[in-house]
């Protein structure tokens, strides 16, 4: 993360018309990550796509953070999922051309 841009929390939440409480909400779950540069809180370019991805689910769908957090863990489960299926896909590759 040393390189990587950084956008301004006060400027996300004027842009998407969202309060600065909801973004320290998200960081109390663990939902984002804040970097605190020279008293100024900044949001990683990497958790944008992430974050706005948040807030549909919770202003088009009205779901809660609770309700979020726990489609974080059930989504990131599905990519472990699929990660370790492809794994043992290429594994069984291996014993199939034998």
């Amino acid at each position: 993360m040393k390189n990587e841009k950084l956008i301004s929390v006060d400027e996300f939440c004027t842009s998407h018309a969202i309060e600065f409480s909801f973004m320290r909400n998200l960081e109390d779950f663990g939902l984002i990550e804040i970097v605190v540069q020279k008293d100024a809180r900044y949001i990683p370019e990497s958790q944008l796509g992430k974050l706005e991805h948040i807030l549909r689910l919770n202003q088009d769908l009205d779901i809660n953070l609770e309700g979020i957090d726990t489609i974080d863990h059930l989504l990131q489960q599905v990519k472990d999922l699929q990660t370790e299926i492809a794994r043992l896909r290429s594994r069984l590759c291996l014993y199939e051309d034998i």
